[in-house]
């Protein structure tokens, strides 16, 4: 047991799952999509929409633009801060977060396209794809919890992996798989399981999950 009793971080999912693995991710990502409520996938149906709108609306019509200030402004923030800040790297110029993204929110806001800016392949990059065009079938947002719904494990604060090109591709394949069975676009059966998962972890002051 390691100092403190805190619990031993849980292994990585391997990058290259056998067929038996990835059928299993698949059905625990569409037993958790059929285990929302109808409101929670209301909201999870308009979850990219909704972020597409605000993208148009705080960069005055130039969408692209506007995802790619709030898909830079995304990691370790709440959606309800991610929001707040792009709206104000508008109103008062790029703030609040760290020095790197802080660069690659104002490359994007002097005319750089977002994809010459954001790690593509990673979830900064699907999370722009997505806010851009919320009916795009290919890309896909994997965070911790998105994981944690493919593995059916909550790691809490243990390291996933998703720094790793082949372990994301292989759970975004996992998404895409679940929403051609289910009929619906990947993006929408990721943002209904995250709602779902994350309100059912939440406490009942509910907080928003970070991204």
């Amino acid at each position: 047991m390691p100092k403190g009793g805190a619990r031993p971080s849980r292994p990585l999912i391997p990058f290259k799952a056998d067929e038996e693995t990835r059928e299993r991710y698949v059905q625990n990502i569409i037993g958790a999509f059929g285990r929302a409520n109808e409101e929670q996938k209301q909201r999870g149906r308009v979850w990219y929409p909704m972020a597409h709108g605000l993208a148009n609306l705080i960069s005055d019509g130039n969408v692209r633009e506007g995802a790619g200030v709030i898909a830079a402004l995304s990691a370790n923030t709440s959606w309800r801060e991610n929001e707040r800040l792009a709206r104000g790297a508008y109103a008062e110029g790029p703030s609040g977060h760290t020095r790197d993204n802080l660069r690659k929110v104002e490359r994007i806001m002097l005319g750089d396209d977002p994809e010459d800016v954001l790690p593509m392949s990673a979830k900064t990059g699907h999370f722009f794809r997505c806010i851009l065009d919320p009916e795009d079938p290919d890309p896909v947002v994997i965070d911790r919890h998105a994981h944690d719904i493919a593995v059916r494990k909550i790691y809490g604060n243990s390291e996933r992996g998703l720094g790793s090109k082949q372990r994301y591709a292989l759970l975004a394949r996992c998404y895409r798989e679940a929403a051609m069975r289910l009929d619906e676009i990947p993006s929408c059966v990721q943002a209904v399981t995250w709602v779902a998962h994350t309100e059912r972890r939440a406490d009942s002051t509910f907080r928003p999950e970070q991204r």
